[in-house]
């Protein structure tokens, strides 16, 4: 590794192999590689600069749809039936399968963190050199809206109320201080850095496979390493979207059912009727849903993505409001505190199971064992949006960003819509009971603030446009999965998957009976049971896949150059060496553990056409072999002796 190199280079931008007999080496094989390009030296491939001609994936869209489509028939039609499976399916699942979900939230986490303080932490979701295509404040506020939507609305206020009048089996007395701490730990549990974990898998995964390896946007893509590429491309890919497509059906479904429900307490509210029953949610339904058509077929999605910025807007504004005019002094002691309780409980929290008890195994199948399910549900949805807005940063900064900093927010938004609920029930003020419906909760508490009158129709305006803009955003993630990747799935896809999800919240709600949360908690704990392995398998897949990643063989070969080359320095010169790039014997060099022309590190740089058939390309001008120019789409007409007749020319120049 020391000798004296027979060329010196002026530039250390690394050059083409050259021909063998150029080598001075008689057992020197000339590599065979794609693009004759190592692997070492592939910058990455993002998903815009590969040839892709996208269709309508028939097998997905026809089974994720049939069974959906006959899903919502059978619930309208006969919704006892539907009910009574879907309990039986439900007490199995959560008796059964409780551990799995409480697993699959804390091998999630830890393997994110693992990740993220790793040798593979440094590896851009990107090509080598991309810049992050958002500041980071802007990326901070859309991370923030992902994870905000209608939950800081309806289960800021009414889940730690909840908590602090019934706490969890074997922890606190009712209506304590000790109660009303771990009430507020006990949310930040399920809302914190398990929930975001679950996305930062799904995100970063899908981010590398497309801006990194040059993949479509599908679940699928993350599977290529671990599958292989025949079963990705067939079956077992098309298998892993449907779960995702089913997945983030009824998971969404269940959020816009709960926007309704709150819609539905707050006409109530205002305009002094009676509680609206299911029949009247879903009317609600209805209209929204033809709202979201509207959105969906007109063309106006630069005017969602302004509704959805404002409803960010008005959401933080009423936080605000509620901090400013409710008990402020109150809050700014209670957040800290609440806090350092969860950093303090989180262990004793993620050990509780059915080894505890039947009590607590009631209390995680309605609350812990559905936050984890839910949050796998919404995996694929949220998943996608961040890979999309996290172009260009390193795995750590993602990891680690996605993780810590919604949570953050997260923590104080809901700290305070909770403890202010809290003081209120204790100081007894109207509207507050132990038997008040969640729904309730928020418009109970705003009832009670002064000055802010008119703040409930402002509610109701978030909570409608919120309704309109999931259900759009999340039909064009199904769109997506159903149309191979397409970034800008076809109009009717995208209503098509928007009127199913509707129905699947009709259904939901009419299987509660009078208590619509139970239908909503029970289908998403049973629909999100396959996609809980999906995840686990997702794991598995990124982290081989990262093991070949271009940059972590450069490291592997930094590292074992530099270390041989300090050992050999020292036994010949003592102190008084340096280090110069030269030709290593064959089998002695840095790579001489690596088989670098192994699919594993060659396969996916190969680029191809439209129809899949391989096409030579410089990595250097970008420029490709059948004259293909990406800004047009189009191929100059170059014959195949044209082409031949370039590459001898080309060859003989070298020569000389």
């Amino acid at each position: 590794m020391l000798e004296e190199p027979k060329n010196t280079q002026k530039s250390p931008k690394p050059k083409k192999p050259k021909k063998s007999r150029e080598l001075g080496s008689l057992d020197y094989r000339l590599p065979k590689y794609p693009h004759d390009t190592h692997p070492i030296l592939v910058p990455g491939i993002a998903i815009d600069e590969q040839r892709r001609r996208y269709r309508v994936d028939k097998l997905v869209f026809a089974i994720a749809g049939s069974l959906t489509v006959a899903f919502v028939i059978w619930g309208v039609a006969s919704p006892d039936s539907v009910a009574a499976v879907s309990q039986t399916a439900f007490n199995w699942s959560t008796n059964n399968l409780g551990w799995m979900f409480n697993a699959v939230a804390i091998v999630v986490l830890i393997a994110l963190l693992g990740l993220a303080f790793s040798k593979y932490g440094k590896i851009p979701l990107g090509k080598d050199g991309d810049k992050p295509e958002f500041s980071t404040f802007s990326w901070t506020a859309m991370l923030f809206a992902a994870g905000l939507g209608v939950a800081v609305l309806f289960w800021g206020p009414s889940e730690p109320l909840g908590y602090f009048i019934s706490p969890p089996p074997l922890t606190h007395e009712p209506e304590t201080v000790e109660a009303m701490h771990g009430a507020l730990a006990q949310m930040y549990y399920h809302w914190g850095f398990h929930a975001w974990a679950i996305y930062a898998l799904v995100g970063g995964a899908v981010a590398y496979a497309a801006y990194r390896r040059g993949r479509s946007l599908l679940m699928s893509s993350i599977f290529r390493r671990l599958f292989g590429q025949r079963l990705t491309d067939g079956f077992a890919g098309k298998l892993v979207d449907v779960f995702a497509i089913i997945a983030t059906l009824f998971g969404t479904a269940a959020a816009l059912g709960i926007a309704a429900m709150q819609i539905g307490t707050g006409v109530s509210i205002v305009s002094g009727a009676d509680e609206l029953t299911n029949n009247a949610l879903v009317v609600i339904i209805a209209v929204l849903t033809i709202g979201f058509v509207i959105s969906a077929v007109s063309g106006v999605a630069r005017g969602i993505r302004y509704l959805s910025s404002l409803n960010i807007i008005l959401t933080l504004g009423m936080i605000a409001i509620v901090l400013f005019l409710g008990p402020t002094l109150f809050l700014m002691n209670l957040l800290p505190s609440a806090i350092m309780e969860y950093l303090g409980t989180m262990f004793a929290m993620m050990g509780r199971s059915l080894s505890w008890g039947a009590e607590t195994q009631d209390f995680q199948s309605a609350w812990t064992v559905y936050y984890w399910a839910w949050w796998i549900s919404w995996s694929p949805f949220v998943g996608i949006f961040i890979a999309r807005i996290s172009r260009g940063r390193s795995i750590r900064q993602f990891i680690l960003g996605t993780i810590l900093i919604p949570s953050s927010l997260l923590f104080v938004a809901y700290g305070i819509m909770g403890g202010t609920a809290i003081w209120m029930y204790r100081e007894g003020s109207p509207g507050f009971s132990n038997e008040m419906a969640l729904q309730e909760v928020l418009f109970a508490m705003i009832c009670n603030l002064p000055y802010v009158e008119w703040l409930p129709y402002v509610v109701l305006g978030v909570l409608a446009i919120f309704f309109i803009t999931a259900a759009d955003s999340a039909s064009v993630v199904m769109g997506m999965l159903t149309t191979q990747g397409d970034q800008e799935p076809r109009k009717w896809v995208v209503v098509f998957w928007g009127l199913v999800m509707s129905g699947i919240a009709i259904v939901m709600l009419l299987l509660g009976d009078g208590k619509a949360l139970a239908g909503l908690q029970q289908l998403v704990i049973v629909t999100a049971v396959p996609f809980a392995i999906v995840l686990i398998l997702a794991i598995v897949a990124w982290f081989r896949e990262l093991r070949t990643d271009p940059l972590v063989l450069r490291m592997q070969y930094a590292e074992k150059a530099m270390n041989d080359a300090v050992v050999q320095g020292v036994d010949r010169y003592g102190d008084d060496f340096s280090l110069k790039v030269a030709r290593a014997k064959p089998g002695c060099g840095a790579g001489a553990d690596v088989d670098s022309e192994s699919v594993v590190y060659t396969e996916w740089y190969q680029r191809t056409n439209e129809a899949g058939e391989p096409v030579d390309y410089s990595f250097e001008t970008g420029e490709w072999a059948d004259g293909y120019d990406p800004a047009t789409g189009e191929i100059s007409a170059i014959t195949p002796d044209q082409l031949a007749s370039a590459e001898r020319a080309e060859e003989g120049a070298e020569e000389r």
